[in-house]
């Protein structure tokens, strides 16, 4: 199993809508992929439940995903419904970091 972590800083405003409004559209946006995407085991999305700004190295949006194999995130990557999501991500972000790992027992 391979684990996908995505988080996001996102700008005050952006698109008209506030980091809030923006958070819960990006939440939205990637639960929908629950279910549609061969290979992607589960997918959560977890909301700062700081005061969003407050810190120089706080972040406002988590994804945190399983997949069955290397190959189902890369299907996951291109997938239509997964591509649909990122020119909004890109334009409500100003920062992102991921991680993607797995865990081998010895």
């Amino acid at each position: 199993m391979l684990k996908h972590i995505v988080v996001w800083k996102l700008k005050d405003t952006s698109d008209g809508q506030s980091k809030r409004e923006n958070a819960l559209k990006l939440k939205q946006m990637l639960e929908h992929l629950n279910g549609i995407i061969e290979g992607l085991i589960s997918l959560e999305v977890g909301l700062s439940i700081k005061n969003q700004g407050s810190n120089e190295s706080d972040s406002d949006i988590v994804l945190y995903s399983e997949f069955t194999d290397q190959a189902a995130l890369d299907h996951y990557q291109t997938h239509p419904e997964h591509r649909k999501i990122k020119p909004f991500a890109q334009s409500i972000c100003s920062e992102r970091r991921v991680v993607d790992y797995t865990i081998t027992m010895p």
